[in-house]
């Protein structure tokens, strides 16, 4: 029971000793007189001790580390404002500057395109002219056509259709049955009185007198309607205006195949007529 007793207060004192903390001084006692309750109760009582000392060690640490903080924030704004200070004293005595702004009025209307109701667009990559209807009512573009068919090429949605034309509507006539291809950007949902229809969304190269962009179109018959082409808000609502009271104010593109643009001046004429009447 000694031999044990001694040997156990001996690593407790090597512990402690290594941990870094100092162990408290005590009223020496004689450690035969020691039970083992009484032993492990003094042990007990010495890791509290120093379990305590080191909590407080660590507290003062961090309460250093904010106190290091704040006084490196403080040397910061103080360098900021003695160069600000700097900065003053270096201009005291020169003239002060005037600026003078005026203002700028902008037009914005001036650097946009003036188009009609009507007017005559054309399709580069389809090799074709057509008339399209200027509606200011509508969001996205549309272009008539019919046999559409959509499939799958390296892993992208595309479609396949043709022009839905009448016969005696305007057009390049070597272009009326060529089947066009191209990717599906999008899909938009049509809400009509008959149900909802969902429709697929292209990117076609059009060009209406000197704009030349890419613009969406979703795909239906229109054949029935007047127009094969409706031009929505979504091409001209940053680059151009409508005039109601104008039709046809750009010349309609000319193509290979296709009549010259002195001679639309008919096909707009027979078309006005048309409106007219109904």
């Amino acid at each position: 029971m000694r031999s044990r007793s001694l040997f156990l207060s001996a690593l407790c004192v090597g512990v402690l000793t290594l941990a870094g903390c100092a162990v408290p001084q005590a009223t020496h006692h004689n450690t035969d007189d020691l039970t083992e309750t009484a032993f492990n109760q003094r042990l007990e009582s010495l890791e509290n001790n120093l379990a305590l000392r080191c909590s407080t060690q660590t507290e003062l640490l961090r309460v250093q580390a904010e106190r290091a903080q704040r006084i490196g924030d403080n040397v910061r704004a103080n360098g900021k404002l003695l160069r600000h200070l700097r900065a003053d004293v270096e201009n005291i005595g020169q003239e002060p500057r005037v600026v003078t702004t005026c203002p700028i009025e902008r037009n914005d209307t001036a650097s946009k395109e003036m188009l009609g109701r009507n007017e005559w667009v054309g399709f580069p990559t389809v090799g074709t002219y057509l008339k399209a209807r200027v509606d200011s009512g509508a969001n996205t573009s549309s272009l008539s056509a019919h046999e559409v068919t959509e499939f799958e090429r390296d892993g992208e949605s595309w479609v396949r259709f043709k022009l839905a034309l009448e016969d005696d509507e305007p057009a390049v006539d070597g272009m009326r049955d060529n089947v066009i291809e191209a990717p599906v950007t999008r899909r938009v949902k049509i809400i009509q009185a008959s149900g909802t229809d969902s429709r697929p969304v292209i990117s076609l190269l059009m060009t209406l007198g000197p704009l030349k962009q890419r613009v969406e179109f979703t795909l239906n018959d229109r054949s029935h309607l007047d127009y094969p082409v409706l031009l929505g808000r979504r091409f001209f609502m940053d680059i151009a205006l409508i005039d109601v009271s104008q039709a046809y104010i750009h010349p309609r593109p000319e193509f290979p195949g296709g009549k010259s643009a002195s001679e639309a001046e008919k096909d707009q004429q027979d078309n006005d007529s048309e409106e007219e009447t109904r």
